[in-house]
């Protein structure tokens, strides 16, 4: 495959060549759509199961953790199957996700179906996009990889709740999404069955020595943050003995995970992964950035639904605002990255400036009489600096980390960016919004509960903007090396096969 114009031999002939890799860009953004739970149309989900919003947002926030979880053995699942095969078995997965999810009630059985659909969509997602890389950037340029992969992947996650909101509307069911998404998974499974073939560039890897218990130690520590943060309002924090029990349980839950990480041969984590010395600068410009996004769930959904009164089809419109904004900032950091070559730190100055701005816009903008129409642009800008934040740092992670730990980063920096701190956020903001709520009405001030509760939002978009300042300054003041004038070298796919059965034959 060395040095040949970039083919897909899987597909079969009759698919003309110039639609093939339009047509996997096209599964790529059916299977990023692809969720067992709408937080779109979360209200209409509890009041038909009865659940909690707790309840519907940490089943959600499973599915994010499965997401993130796959990456350290995708290129092992690569080396061992065909393209054909792990797209067929993946997007059947969804699909028994998918129906599995609409017959069943039970919140753990939610829980791990939420999970597995999450694992199966990055597995094909990444089977997809690893074979038209070539195709978005001949070079393997990863500054052109990932603002590309990010507008697909951005794009999606405000599209699909756009999506779930007016199949809702108009269908009347919060179960139209599920079965929308499941013919278009069916549509894909055939297109998958006739359409392709198998084909092998390597000779099959043994799909061996791989730490699937590690894998489901990370994630239960994971999802253990996730439950304590989520549900810690409901249970009043440290007054609840399941709460705390679960508080307890997390420490040797991260202490049999981490031993277990550094007493065995086959890892799912290697220990190294851990030790790259701008690692940590990384997670924290993730977490920063994670802490800035969360303000529109923790604070503006509480004024748009309490104070204004928006209903769901009128806060759709906000979701239509950040695909365009994701996108087009995707566009706009790899223009600044490949054209004018600035250092990655001032980029992310700016998309973190756009994401203060709207800090600020939104502190100006509670008020009960707002037009909605002015809440547009904050939207736009908010999701434009978002994901400037989110692709430069994902290709600074590469450029830091060799590609054989590269996919390990992404797990390691998927604990701070999917799920982990954005729960974190949304319950120090639902506590903090409790205290200040009840403060404003013990003090006597001249306010009812719905103008405390408008003054309440205000104080912590302000709080936000004094951290926010502060952290804008110190990151102009910190600087990282220039965006490289000659690109890292990344090996093509069967040389990294063959290093990686060296190194597998060698371990065993």
């Amino acid at each position: 495959m060395l040095g040949r114009p970039f083919a897909m031999p899987m597909m079969r002939d009759f698919i003309p060549k110039a639609l093939q890799p339009w047509t996997y860009l096209v599964l790529a953004v059916i299977f990023q759509l692809v969720h067992t739970t709408y937080m779109g149309n979360s209200a209409q989900m509890m009041g038909a199961m009865s659940l909690m919003r707790e309840d519907v947002t940490f089943i959600f926030l499973c599915g994010v953790i499965g997401v993130t979880m796959p990456f350290p053995v995708l290129f092992r699942l690569k080396f061992r199957f065909t393209n054909r095969s792990l797209l067929l078995f993946s997007i059947s997965g969804m699909i028994v996700c998918m129906l599995l999810s609409m017959t069943t009630e039970s919140i753990p059985v939610l829980c791990v179906i939420s999970y597995l659909c999450g694992y199966f969509k990055l597995m094909a997602t990444f089977e997809v996009f690893s074979n038209i890389q070539l195709w978005m950037t001949p070079r393997r340029d990863f500054t052109i990889f990932f603002p590309l992969l990010y507008i697909v992947v951005l794009g999606d996650m405000s599209a699909s709740g756009w999506i779930s909101q007016v199949l809702c509307y108009y269908c009347g069911s919060w179960l139209a999404m599920r079965w929308f998404i499941v013919a278009l998974l069916l549509l894909a499974l055939l297109y998958v069955y006739t359409c392709t073939r198998h084909f092998r560039f390597m000779r099959p890897m043994p799909f061996l020595s791989i730490d699937w218990l590690g894998c489901v130690l990370w994630s239960v520590s994971l999802l253990e943050v996730i439950w304590l943060f989520t549900y810690g309002e409901h249970y009043n924090w440290w007054e609840s003995r399941l709460w705390c029990g679960v508080a307890l349980a997390f420490f040797p839950t991260v202490f049999v995970t981490v031993q277990r990480m550094l007493h065995i041969r086959h890892p799912y984590i290697l220990p190294q992964a851990f030790r790259y010395r701008t690692l940590v600068p990384i997670l924290l410009f993730f977490a920063v950035g994670e802490w800035m996004n969360s303000t529109p769930k923790a604070l503006e959904n509480v004024f748009t639904g309490g104070i204004l009164h928006y209903g769901m089809l009128t806060s759709s419109r906000f979701n239509l605002i950040a695909v365009v904004g994701s996108a087009t900032g995707c566009l706009f950091s790899m223009w600044v990255i490949k054209m004018l070559r600035v250092r990655y730190t001032r980029l992310l100055t700016v998309g973190f400036a756009f994401m203060l701005c709207y800090q600020v816009m939104m502190y100006f903008y509670v008020t009960p009489e707002l037009n909605i129409e002015r809440l547009y642009f904050p939207t736009f800008i908010r999701t434009f600096g978002y994901a400037i934040f989110f692709a430069t740092l994902t290709i600074y992670l590469e450029e830091l980390m060799p590609f054989e730990h590269f996919f390990m980063g992404l797990t390691i920096a998927g604990f701070i960016r999917n799920g982990v701190v954005e729960s974190i956020c949304t319950g120090t903001y639902s506590f903090l919004l409790r205290y200040h709520v009840a403060d404003n009405l013990a003090r006597a001030l001249p306010f009812d509960a719905l103008q405390s509760v408008m003054m309440g939002i205000k104080q912590l978009f302000g709080l936000t903007c004094l951290v926010g300042c502060f952290f804008l300054l110190l990151l102009m003041l910190w600087h990282v090396q220039p965006v490289r004038s000659t690109l890292k070298h990344i090996p093509y796919w069967n040389k990294l096969g063959q290093q990686m059965r060296r190194e597998l034959e060698h371990q065993t």
